[in-house]
């Protein structure tokens, strides 16, 4: 069983472990080529949502309750995403 620090300190490492992925990338090749605002707009996406997890884990108390804000949370966090990168919705956000 993991102490609440421990829960903490490992949902606020996967942000991290994310962002490191695209980092990494750009020294391979040239397919991948983020600017930093790229990376400061998905590191306030993902800390923002690693946030709003821990808060639901420490507020809520069943595990019912906090799976189903959990996974609205991940899914609302795919659809923002998703809607950065593509424009899936064509809303301004993607730029069009």
């Amino acid at each position: 069983m993991m102490t609440q620090s421990q829960r903490s300190t490992l949902l606020y490492s996967i942000p991290f472990v994310i962002l490191s992925i695209p980092l990494m990338a750009m020294q391979f090749t040239e397919e991948v080529n983020w600017t930093i605002s790229d990376f400061l707009v998905m590191g306030i996406l993902l800390f923002t949502t690693v946030f709003t997890i821990d808060f639901v884990l420490k507020k809520f108390k069943t595990l019912k309750s906090r799976l189903i804000l959990i996974v609205g949370i991940v899914v609302l966090l795919a659809l923002v995403w998703a809607e950065l990168a593509v424009g899936i919705f064509g809303s301004p956000l993607a730029g069009s």
